[in-house]
């Protein structure tokens, strides 16, 4: 069987719209609360090549971190992993995660197509 997971954030009302979602869905699934447990750079990595994303293309860019610390600021993509590692909240969400593809699940009903749900 196919191993589903959620990158999710509680507060987040997309995040919880996709997990919603999953759990009507049937399907067996994983939470990842990732900001209580953040992906180091290999998980990171991993992640993005299944997105088919570049390190700054995940960033939320409306987070008051985002606008105080690395807005306009020249940044390379591999200190963005850095900064991804270190501040997941920071993290695009919620991410849908399966086998060897991922989504960015906004609106949260793409997770529907994505994992053919009926």
């Amino acid at each position: 069987m196919s191993k589903i997971i959620i990158y999710h954030n509680n507060r987040c009302g997309k995040s919880r719209g996709a997990l919603e979602i999953l759990q009507a869905s049937g399907l067996e699934f994983e939470i990842r609360n990732y900001l209580q447990d953040p992906l180091n750079i290999t998980e990171l990595r991993a992640l993005l090549k299944k997105l088919k994303l570049q390190p700054s293309q995940l960033v939320r860019k409306n987070e008051d971190l985002y606008k105080e610390q690395y807005k306009d600021k020249e940044i390379t993509e591999t200190e963005w992993l850095t900064i991804l590692k270190k501040n997941p909240i920071l993290i695009e969400r919620p991410i849908v995660e399966k086998d060897k593809k991922a989504i960015i699940a906004r609106p949260p009903e793409a997770v529907i197509p994505f994992l053919n749900i009926p």
